[in-house]
């Protein structure tokens, strides 16, 4: 069965051009993706995955408030009892704050440049198989 992922955009940022590039790699490589579209909040987000029953959620943010926004999510997925839930994210993220983000939860950080079967490759070791 494949595993469902969830590709959200949080905040106010209007590019999705890289997160749907990814939502076509992750499908591509057998996954079933849902795509909520631009300018969502966390709790819109969280409200999304839990009704998806998604394995994953994806984030995407080119705006600088991933530190905000990312831990936000996973801090609501903790406090619905959906901590199973892998949260990896991506976009244009300092390295500085990509230790930070992994000590707040998300499983993997993904910055401009990485390779799609790189991300592909890490979904398939990371989260869970249904």
């Amino acid at each position: 069965m494949p595993r469902r992922i969830l590709i959200a955009k949080p905040g106010l940022d209007g590019h999705d051009r890289g997160a749907k590039v990814i939502a076509r790699a992750l499908r591509d490589a057998g996954h079933e993706v849902i795509y909520t579209g631009l300018h969502q909040t966390p709790a819109q987000i969280v409200e999304a995955a839990l009704q998806e029953d998604v394995d994953a959620i994806g984030l995407s943010s080119l705006s600088g408030a991933h530190m905000s926004l990312f831990p936000k999510v996973v801090d609501l997925l903790e406090s619905n009892d959906a901590s199973e839930i892998v949260v990896f994210g991506g976009g244009v993220i300092p390295d500085e704050d990509v230790t930070r983000l992994l000590q707040a939860g998300l499983k993997g950080v993904f910055t401009p440049g990485t390779p799609l079967t790189e991300i592909t490759d890490w979904v398939e070791e990371n989260v869970p198989d249904r």
